[in-house]
């Protein structure tokens, strides 16, 4: 319960962080403040994960959108450029706060804190949450999110997770070469991580998929696509678009650079990419 009325706070009552203040400009401050008043006027049945990441297919993929600034950890907000990961929050933001009756730029700035950062609170760059297991295991504490693991099939691969990547390789984070003692917090978080269990559908599930997958894998559900990659446990992101030729991915992708849905199945798209494995689902909670 105790957890619960932390979230109400601060979705409904606002969170005083003075990086909130700094964190859009007039641009996104009207973008987003238009797009939640448009989804106001939508039906209550609209599928609005889906519905707000289409509004911002053409949008151009940018990379590490949150490093731009060299001084202290703040809340950025940028929806003229997206890469996966802020396509993800953004979209899922705007929805927490369209299910909630939520339409101002402030409520925006609230739904994106508590979905960025350990238990909604900044408090440096160690606090968010860089890893996507992590992501999906904080926001489902904060009873924001779901992981689907069942029914198997389709779930019928388990993913043990081993992350390393952001502590050996710290040369490549800017808040990491600035601040050498962040490494060790960022080891011990993924020390955490490690040896997790996960289900997963694997991505051979993809090709001819069994009916259960059209009932189990929803519009609009978050795709975190797995991988073998050594030290990551997630390497792209997206949402679940259904076509009459199967499940579809809409994601902001760096070869097309742009968000775009994908024309081409989710199988296809998964076979140009070797290290990829299969794909967790996790769904926003009404």
């Amino acid at each position: 319960m105790s957890r619960l009325i932390t979230i109400l706070i601060l979705l409904l009552a606002g969170v005083n962080h003075a990086s909130c203040e700094k964190a859009g400009g007039e641009a996104d401050n009207s973008r987003i403040v238009a797009l939640l008043d448009e989804a106001s006027r939508q039906p209550r049945t609209t599928n609005f994960p889906l519905y707000f990441a289409r509004q911002f297919i053409g949008t151009p993929y940018v990379a590490h959108t949150l490093e731009v600034l060299d001084g202290e950890e703040q809340l950025i907000v940028n929806t003229r450029q997206l890469d996966c990961t802020t396509l993800v929050e953004t979209v899922t933001a705007l929805t927490l706060c369209t299910y909630r009756s939520l339409y101002t730029f402030r409520d925006y700035l609230n739904a994106l804190m508590s979905l960025r950062y350990r238990q909604g609170q900044l408090n440096g760059y160690p606090s968010r949450l860089h890893y996507f297991t992590d992501w999906i295991a904080d926001n489902t504490l904060m009873q924001l999110v779901d992981e689907i693991q069942q029914p198997v099939p389709p779930f019928t691969a388990v993913q043990t997770v081993q992350v390393n990547y952001m502590s050996t390789h710290p040369q490549a984070y800017k808040a990491l070469r600035r601040q050498p003692a962040y490494i060790e917090v960022i080891r011990q978080q993924e020390d955490s991580l490690t040896g997790r269990t996960f289900r997963y559908i694997p991505r051979s599930a993809l090709k001819n998929p069994d009916p259960t997958l059209r009932q189990t894998v929803r519009d609009g559900d978050i795709i975190a696509i797995t991988c073998t990659k050594p030290g990551l446990d997630i390497a792209h992101l997206g949402f679940a678009v259904w076509h009459s030729d199967g499940l579809h991915l809409l994601n902001a992708s760096q070869i097309r650079k742009k968000v775009v849905e994908e024309p081409m199945p989710l199988y296809d798209y998964m076979q140009r990419h070797p290290t990829f494995t299969g794909i967790r689902i996790v769904r926003i909670r009404k």
